[in-house]
């Protein structure tokens, strides 16, 4: 399912603290009575009683990232269903616990928690709520009623890091994460390991600034907001002669178009989870590709079995087979590109899915 993005005005409210809801899409109990349909005896069917709820992490839902992606699962689901949702976002980590409690008592059937850092609110209210379900993207709860939501995102971000290096004029790419926290991480090993295999194919030397992955150290801004300390960490790959960026975190990517722009340099930005081509039109004139992970199908899957009554807790894998991550076309910059990249990149893609060509990070989820 391809999910259709129907942003509402949520963005933009936040919760300011422990005893201040911010809702969504809040409505009563849909009525169970048969109603009659205008004009005739004919009774239609009753309103769906189902009523699926969704926290997001810091970032916000105008992320244009991560939990907009989220959202707009959950938006299109519950649209399809002919359902209301209620939705909540999150100022900081400490309304983490009371947001997922405030769903809870508002009768949520599923709760949606956004990120591995709601994974302790997840556990605790899963735990103390064995009738609620819970989907947690980017992390494992393991109960009956937690259904964790992972994706595999090495292997995208390998063919985001082999066309980075294609692409490149001065020989040198970077990358820096917004916290260092497996999701983020996976992003940057799967990159730094694919522009080492296109030197190892290609006899080239290109290198990668940013992560170390042997070591896994590398450059964070320390959060996942866009601001000083991004702009600061894509300036550094620039300063160093870095023409292609890849931050990982959301909303810091605004902060490396800044960078960029202010350089006046010729140099090319790789988004991440969402297209930002599309999500951002301002910045196309920047976005090489996108590290996609497709978030909104996932989400939209779990929140339709759900109201079918088919929740279960299976671990869902997002990968290049089951098109639950990838990468965006080159759009502005197919014309810039060789020739013969997208070839390889399909290429690529069909050895990973084989198995031929294995592409892991410690962060690789499932292991």
């Amino acid at each position: 399912m391809t999910i259709t993005t129907r942003k509402s005005g949520l963005a933009g409210l936040a919760l300011l603290g422990a005893s201040a809801l911010v809702l969504s899409g809040c409505a009563a109990a849909p009525d169970d009575e048969p109603t009659t349909a205008p004009g005739t005896d004919t009774p239609t069917e009753p309103a769906l009683d189902f009523l699926p709820c969704i926290v997001s992490d810091a970032g916000g839902w105008d992320d244009r990232s991560f939990n907009e992606a989220a959202y707009d699962g959950i938006e299109t689901a519950a649209n399809d269903l002919g359902v209301d949702f209620v939705a909540v976002e999150s100022a900081d980590e400490n309304a983490y616990a009371p947001n997922v409690q405030a769903l809870v008592d508002q009768g949520c059937d599923l709760i949606v928690t956004v990120g591995f850092l709601l994974n302790e609110a997840t556990a605790t209210a899963s735990a103390a709520n064995p009738d609620v379900n819970f989907a947690i993207i980017d992390d494992f709860v393991e109960a009956d009623n937690v259904k964790p939501l992972l994706f595999d995102t090495v292997q995208a971000a390998f063919l985001a890091g082999y066309a980075a290096a294609s692409y490149t004029e001065s020989g040198i790419v970077g990358t820096f994460g917004g916290i260092p926290i497996p999701p983020v991480t996976i992003f940057m090993d799967g990159f730094v390991q694919g522009v080492d295999y296109y030197n190892e194919q290609n006899g080239t030397s290109v290198q990668t600034l940013g992560w170390d992955f042997d070591a896994q150290d590398g450059a964070f801004t320390g959060g996942f907001a866009p601001g000083t300390e991004a702009l600061t960490s894509a300036q550094n790959l620039i300063d160093q002669g870095a023409d292609v960026l890849m931050p990982v975190g959301g909303p810091i990517y605004f902060s490396a178009a800044e960078a960029i722009r202010d350089s006046g340099e010729d140099i090319t930005l790789i988004g991440v989870d969402k297209d930002i081509f599309v999500s951002d039109p301002d910045l196309g004139d920047l976005v090489l590709t996108s590290v996609l992970k497709n978030i909104g199908n996932a989400v939209y899957d779990v929140v339709t079995a759900a109201a079918e009554g088919n929740f279960d807790n299976s671990l869902y894998i997002g990968s290049l087979e089951n098109d639950g991550v990838g990468l965006a076309p080159f759009h502005d910059f197919e014309a810039s590109v060789d020739p013969e990249l997208q070839a390889q990149i399909d290429e690529l893609i069909a050895a990973i899915i084989s198995g031929e060509l294995v592409v892991e990070s410690p962060a690789t989820p499932g292991q």
